[in-house]
């Protein structure tokens, strides 16, 4: 085993047998996160159209799947690169091919459940998405989780997730005021749909996707095998439906699970699930407070600048966002887990350069793992299959720079998250 101790949000502790070995669930925790999710619900029903508080409960279910399951896309693509185990990747094939499958008949008719439209994350090519996705590599590696894993974290109670995400939301709004350099002063293309701009339509966009998951897949068996990694170790669970509540759901269920929620995303609020333009949004509003002209920036002009403008609890993202925390808290609740740890000299300056990393890569690179890879992916996006290449580059030289701060990198030997 590891002779360091990594955090809940990332370790697949050895399985016990029987829902007894659990921890027991934190009830009092439980009652209160379900009163600020009820309030915020009937907040939202009352001051808001209809899409917010569905959004809410989706962000909800999200939160509770992300954090039961661990599933993560910083320690996947960690172990890929580290020791060649490509278990979790081989997860996230899985929830695309489902999410292609979802996507392509909605985006092909074009229709969401209020009748606005819908559009994917389809996003231009160039220099500001290489630089931003190798950056945001480089991020989540170091601090400790990437958006949505900052947001299950921090719903789980990882003390230096808090410090990630202050510096993630300064990262982002920074990100948000350089954007025009990045996107009109450096070399920029079109934006890439494997559907409307090859002419293979969606069907042909969803065969290509499937044999491009199928490949990446394979792949990673044959790494494994050449490289002879070692398994993820299980978490606690039980059996039968206490299941749904308690104890681990496998990864390919939640792959399974996340791709019909970011679908249900698409049909209610018109686009994918997202994170990080939430953050800029967040940050941009406190700089404004501070008089700074964030209504300058070419960021908040047009469509943005609605966003800007309104409360944050009209935006959608963000209502997407505090479900993912208060689901994430409940999940972690039911299972026993929610506990504020200590934070260290050495993590917290992790935290600080990987939440800075993250907020400025993601702005740049039109996303974070969920916009871009997920939800670019999943929209048929050219720009999303670059995000991964070069997030997958930021995280080898990241492998290189958690020792600095005291963090673990696994081992051919260990049994890990």
């Amino acid at each position: 085993m590891a002779t360091k101790v990594q955090p809940v949000s990332e370790v697949r502790d050895p399985v016990k047998r029987g829902d007894t070995d659990l921890n027991k669930p934190q009830t009092k925790l439980i009652i209160g996160g379900l009163l600020v999710s009820a309030v915020l619900l009937i907040y939202l029903i009352f001051t808001q159209n209809i899409v917010q508080p569905l959004l809410l409960i989706i962000g909800l279910l999200l939160g509770y799947t992300l954090f039961h399951a661990r599933f993560g896309f910083t320690s996947a693509f960690r172990r890929i690169m580290s020791v060649g185990n490509g278990q979790a990747l081989r997860a996230h094939m899985l929830m695309l091919a489902v999410a292609v499958t979802l996507f392509a008949p909605i985006l092909a008719f074009g229709y969401s459940f209020f009748g606005d439209g819908v559009a994917g994350y389809v996003s231009p090519i160039g220099v500001s998405v290489f630089v931003g996705a190798f950056m945001f590599g480089i991020g989540m590696q170091l601090g400790g989780g990437c958006a949505s894993g900052t947001l299950y974290a921090i719903g789980g109670g990882r003390s230096v997730m808090f410090i990630t995400l202050l510096f993630f939301i300064v990262g982002a709004t920074v990100g948000a005021a350089h954007l025009p350099f990045w996107t009109e002063d450096l070399p920029s293309y079109q934006p890439v749909s494997l559907a409307t701009s090859t002419g293979l339509g969606y069907g042909g966009a969803w065969l290509v996707s499937i044999i491009l998951f199928g490949l990446i897949a394979w792949i990673t068996v044959r790494i494994e095998k050449n490289r002879r990694a070692p398994k993820m170790a299980p978490v606690p669970s039980t059996s039968g439906w206490k299941r749904i509540f308690r104890g681990s759901w496998p990864l390919f269920a939640a792959a399974i699970v996340l791709a019909v929620l970011n679908a249900l995303t698409l049909m209610t609020r018109g686009a994918p699930w997202g994170i990080t333009s939430a953050f800029a949004l967040w940050g941009s509003k406190v700089a404004q407070v501070f008089g700074v002209d964030v209504a300058g920036w070419g960021y908040w002009q047009g469509a943005n600048a609605v966003a800007l403008n309104s409360s944050i609890f009209a935006d959608t993202t963000t209502v997407l966002n505090f479900g993912v925390i208060l689901g994430a808290f409940l999940a972690s609740a039911a299972g026993g887990l929610f506990k504020f740890n200590k934070i260290t000299g050495k993590n917290a300056a992790a935290s600080v350069i990987g939440g800075l990393l993250m907020g400025y890569g993601a702005r740049l690179a039109f996303g974070c793992n969920i916009g871009a890879y997920f939800g670019g992916i999943a929209s048929f996006s050219l720009h999303g299959y670059i995000w991964g290449i070069m997030a997958l580059g930021g995280t080898f030289i990241a492998l290189y720079l958690r020792p600095i701060f005291g963090l673990s990198v696994p081992k051919p030997k260990d049994s890990f998250c």
